[in-house]
């Protein structure tokens, strides 16, 4: 189980366990983990299971970013060399190791690169999954920076313009 998985792999990083969080609700989507944590949606980090593609080489990537953020294409592309392709539900668990609805940066396969996008940088702390369709756990920047094992920082969203 995916959860679980997530669980060793920070527990190994010296994360007390009790700090995940389980709900008896679903929290798969941005909306509903938000609801469960009676949180703003943007500090829900999303994790985007992504696929390299072509001259970028071919390989699975995440990309963390805030709630309210949207993957721009051109930002994208110009950073990784190819268009954004997304996951499918069946490809996701198989290729990063954890199902749609808990991906998270956790105890992912090998060779599953991690980016952290710049749309998280305006909160403190964030939630991201913890590896199933109801679970989070609370982590600053730094703390999120270290335990996804991140490759760096990016900036490939766009978050929503103001009126």
């Amino acid at each position: 189980m995916s959860i679980e998985r997530a669980r060793a792999w920070l527990t190994d990083r010296g994360v007390d366990p009790g700090r995940i969080l389980e709900f008896s609700v679903s929290s798969a989507t941005v909306e509903l983990a938000a609801k469960a944590l009676n949180c703003a949606p943007e500090r829900i980090a999303k994790s985007l299971a992504l696929r390299l593609i072509g001259s970028a080489g071919d390989g699975v990537l995440l990309v963390v970013a805030a709630g309210d953020a949207r993957l721009d294409n051109a930002k994208y592309k110009a950073r990784f060399g190819c268009k954004p392709k997304m996951l499918g539900h069946e490809e996701a668990a198989a290729e990063i190791g954890h199902a749609v609805g808990g991906v998270c940066p956790f105890g992912v396969n090998p060779g599953v690169e991690v980016w952290l996008d710049e749309s998280l940088r305006r909160f403190e702390t964030v939630f991201p999954a913890a590896g199933s369709s109801n679970s989070a756990i609370e982590l600053t920047l730094p703390e999120l920076e270290a335990l996804s094992c991140a490759k760096g920082w990016v900036d490939v969203c766009r978050l929503p313009e103001v009126n």
